[in-house]
């Protein structure tokens, strides 16, 4: 019998990847360890081996797809085989990559320890299930059906789900979409704005535009642009590029968005100064590579500074779910992470517990394991505050994306000189380091916000001082 392999669950909470690559064609010899695609979630890669050993028969989904977890997405097996009709056999299940098992240390998150939160929750009152978000009115939507959702423009609140338990499925999304009357582009972006503001999304009926669209017009919206005074220039076709936006970019973009819909987002700005943390670290890079103090960074000793803060402050270091806060009592400290693949968000456990050289060495353990691509789905999960750095650019002040459903954001900025009043009276030009702070205004509010801050900024200008705590 052909063997069936079925895309291999990246973490508990991975309802689907999306097929990045395929390293073999239908035809091919492959033994059983012979890597035949590269898979991806939205922050990490992985290599599928195949399994067994055999010729491909039969490739299931094209590269770039988004294949739910389990589903067959090739066949191996002798030449002229015919495939199995029906379920697929159970023996393919040992084709799932494993995950780790060994035991959470104490006060870790885990999948199976209440401090674990995925990242689309229930909705209170439900019973609990991983990987569902709520539709907008109690009912659950599963990610892959939000997101087309999202891109076709379709209001989850007007669906029925045929999914187990009344469950939204892309099935349900993707038959609205081809039932009603084709959207332009400006009534599509109308009704998405409709959507995540809560308004009514419905259009009736066909549409005043070309062939029945629905126009912006139709929506309620604002009348649509003239051809002559809205036409896009032409523009002589060696003159640019396209690039359709897909893949781990596609969900990313897809992530920011919802941050941005569900949040009310509000940044404040400030600059510590950092004399002494310069000092101290030029004394760090100086000492015996022995003492493993020579690599500790600006951006370690910031992390530092904030896990020692965030205690005191839980109101920060918690998440909003579907109308309830939850505060945390250890600090998971995410540390964004550039990738030619897109921004990671590693979490280093229990940072406020541990030294300064334990964070350095986890965070750059972290961030080498997701630029080479080898970062466990596990170490992806279940932070509770997030710094993000754009220091080494020279960026003074940006407005951090909040990682939903954390409810604030650090954001690290560029070293600039500014005047300091070191006495009464008396002032010097000091290095100061950029800090921007973004908070879900719907949680937290500006003042105890401004306060954490200058908390922060306290830490960091006396960072020698926190370190011999």
């Amino acid at each position: 019998m052909a063997h069936i392999l079925i895309m291999p669950r990246q973490g508990n909470t991975v309802e689907s990847c999306i097929i990045g690559e395929w390293k073999v064609k239908e035809g091919d010899t492959v033994s059983a360890d012979t890597p035949v695609c590269v898979v991806e979630t939205d922050k990490a890669t992985f290599e599928v081996p195949a399994g067994a050993a055999g010729t491909v028969l039969k490739i299931f989904h094209p590269a770039g797809d988004d294949v739910p977890v389990l589903q067959s997405i090739m066949a191996i097996g002798k030449p002229g085989e015919e495939l199995p009709a029906g379920e697929q056999p159970s023996a393919v299940l040992s084709a799932e990559m494993p995950l780790p098992d060994t035991p959470s240390a104490p006060g870790t998150l885990s999948p199976d320890t209440p401090p674990f939160i995925p990242a689309a929750v229930p909705v209170p009152g439900a019973a609990p299930s991983v990987g569902l978000s709520a539709a907008g009115d109690g009912r659950a939507a599963s990610p892959r059906a939000k997101n087309l959702a999202r891109e076709e423009a379709v209001d989850l609140r007007s669906l029925g789900g045929s999914g187990p338990g009344g469950r939204i499925i892309a099935a349900d999304v993707a038959a609205a979409a081809a039932g009603r009357p084709p959207l332009t582009e400006a009534a599509r972006d109308e009704i998405r704005r409709r959507i995540a503001a809560g308004l009514p999304a419905g259009v009736a009926g066909p549409g005043s535009g070309i062939g029945g669209r629905i126009t912006l017009a139709n929506t309620g919206g604002a009348p649509a642009v003239s051809s002559a005074a809205g036409e896009v220039p032409v523009v002589p076709s060696g003159d640019y590029t396209d690039a359709p936006i897909k893949g781990i970019r596609k969900i990313i973009a897809g992530q920011m968005m919802d941050s941005h819909n569900t949040t009310a987002a509000f940044t404040l700005n400030t600059a510590a100064p950092v004399l002494r943390l310069q000092e101290l670290r030029a004394r760090f890079k100086a000492s015996d590579p022995s003492l493993g103090l020579s690599t500790i960074t600006v951006n370690d000793l910031v992390l530092f500074a904030v896990s020692r803060v965030l205690p005191d402050y839980p109101y920060m270091n918690a998440h909003k779910l579907n109308g309830v806060v939850r505060t945390f009592k250890p600090v998971h400290l995410g540390c964004a992470v550039a990738t030619p693949r897109g921004l990671m968000v590693p979490v280093i456990r229990n940072a406020d517990k541990l030294r300064l050289i334990q964070i350095s060495q986890k965070a750059r353990e972290l961030a080498e394991a997701c630029r080479n691509g080898t970062v466990s789905p596990d170490d992806l999960r279940g932070s509770t505050f997030t710094v993000t750095n754009l220091g080494n650019t020279g960026v003074e002040s940006f407005t951090p994306i909040i990682n939903i459903p954390e409810v604030s954001i650090l954001g690290v900025c560029g070293i600039q000189p500014k005047p300091a009043e070191v006495s009464p009276g008396s002032y010097e030009i000091l290095p100061h380091l950029g800090l921007s702070l973004t908070i879900d205004h719907a949680v937290v509010d500006g003042a105890p916000a401004a306060e954490f801050l200058k908390a922060v900024h306290a830490a960091i200008r006396d960072i020698d001082m926190w370190i011999a705590k």
